[in-house]
């Protein structure tokens, strides 16, 4: 079973978003794995294991309008299940 089971993606766009406060955010606030967050002051990019993407969704919602937002189950991925 994995530590975090799933995959979660997304874009924000927003107005002075930045990129370090949210990584930190998440650091500080999610238990995770493989955090990336790129982007600039008006749209930032999203890639994070989790277990809890709910919270993720909660929190980007928050900065700004969240799109483009893919969770995919990589527990049933690994069982060659769809995710």
């Amino acid at each position: 079973m994995l530590e975090f089971r799933y995959d979660t993606q997304l874009l924000i766009e927003g107005e002075n978003l930045d990129e370090d406060t949210v990584s930190e955010y998440f650091t500080n606030n999610f238990k995770k794995d493989c955090l990336l967050a790129v982007g600039d002051d008006e749209m930032i990019k999203i890639h994070f294991h989790t277990n809890e993407p709910w919270k993720v969704l909660e929190y980007c919602a928050s900065l700004g309008e969240i799109y483009d937002i893919v969770i995919e189950d990589m527990d049933r991925q690994s069982r060659g299940l769809k995710g």
